[in-house]
């Protein structure tokens, strides 16, 4: 299993959030994902569409991180699914998957960090049979943009949040890799 800290990509939970983050207009983004994990039987490629209608609050983020140090997972699993869509991602031919916490931070260079996460979809073979999965049930995005809004991200679907200390975050993804997101582009 795949491990990294909260720094990698959950880093826009603990930083100074961007000026008005909650009132920004609604924004888009393209990519094209690579998936070369072990969850699937080969290689999968797709174009993913991303909206984020709103920004996430510094109260929202600091509620979660205490429920989290506090309860664990499984009482952040209830709190964030309880919470507003703040937008949705989608790929051809799929549902819609919404989105209940979006962050972003500025970077030195003049880009910024985007930070997404939600719970997964748990079909109804999963929940009835409780495979190893059933222990992973966040979905976290990060994108790397630039100062042109271009980048590159990474998405962990099926992901474990825990509490290391009172500043950090674990997740560890149950994949061997992560969704890479390629050519990430913000659309007008």
């Amino acid at each position: 299993m795949f491990r990294n800290l909260a720094a990698v990509c959950f880093a826009a939970i603990t930083t100074i959030s961007v000026a008005a983050q909650s009132n920004s207009p609604t924004e888009k983004f393209t990519a094209f994902a690579v998936n070369v994990s072990n969850m699937t039987p080969r290689a999968q490629t797709t174009p993913v569409d991303i909206t984020i209608n709103r920004w996430s609050s510094d109260a929202d983020r600091d509620r979660l991180l205490s429920i989290l140090h506090e309860k664990g997972q499984d009482a952040l699993l209830e709190a964030l699914q309880k919470m507003p869509v703040v937008g949705y991602i989608n790929t051809p031919g799929s549902l819609r998957y919404d989105l209940h916490f979006a962050r972003q931070h500025d970077e030195a260079e003049g880009g910024r960090t985007i930070t997404l996460a939600t719970d997964r979809y748990i079909g109804s073979w999963e929940a009835a049979n409780r495979p190893r999965t059933i222990d992973y049930p966040f979905t976290v995005i990060q994108l790397q943009l630039d100062k042109d809004n271009k980048g590159v991200g990474k998405a962990s679907i099926y992901t474990k949040i825990t509490a290391t200390d009172h500043n950090s975050i674990e997740l560890e993804n149950f994949a061997n890799e992560p969704v890479m997101l390629n050519d990430v582009k913000s659309v007008k």
